[in-house]
């Protein structure tokens, strides 16, 4: 009789620890593929650029303008998309564009201004990549502050 009530009450810690210890196993193992993700997009980093500006270029925004200089700052800004859980990286740029001969841009003081951005990459299917996205007037802490319901910050452990 003792045995059996030994074992209900044993039953339920058991299954109390089983739960614990699988949430933090999954909260590790979500803590290893971020750092992973983090690692592999600054080891990609310079190719990472030069794919940014040739895609952005090739998008044809802003309307008028050439893409004519791209400097990548250093702060990087990783996030998680809150509706598919996909990785972000957001990294602050600086852009120079010029006129396009005969466009709408053209004779513009403004065109040579220097433009402040978030260049936006994205990580799938083990790999990072970019559409040339860029937002504007926003640096990564910014544009993480606004799309908020769209991206949650991914913060390193410490």
């Amino acid at each position: 009789m003792w045995a059996w009530l030994l074992v209900a009450g044993l039953v339920p810690v058991g299954i109390g620890a089983a739960a614990v210890a699988s949430r933090r196993l999954r909260s590790l193992g979500r803590e290893i593929q971020v750092e992973r993700v983090r690692e592999s997009f600054f080891l990609q980093r310079e190719r990472l650029e030069a794919r940014f500006l040739d895609a952005a270029a090739a998008t044809g925004k802003p309307r008028g303008l050439r893409w004519q200089a791209c400097e990548f700052g250093r702060e990087v800004a990783f996030a998680r998309e809150r509706r598919t859980g996909q990785f972000a990286a957001l990294v602050g740029v600086t852009i120079q564009f010029e006129a396009i001969e005969g466009g709408d841009m053209e004779g513009l003081p403004a065109v040579h201004n220097l433009r402040n951005a978030s260049a936006v990459f994205f990580f799938q299917k083990g790999q990072w990549l970019t559409s040339g996205k860029a937002i504007f007037n926003l640096n990564p802490a910014e544009a993480l502050e606004h799309f908020r319901n769209q991206y949650e910050p991914v913060v390193p452990r410490e």
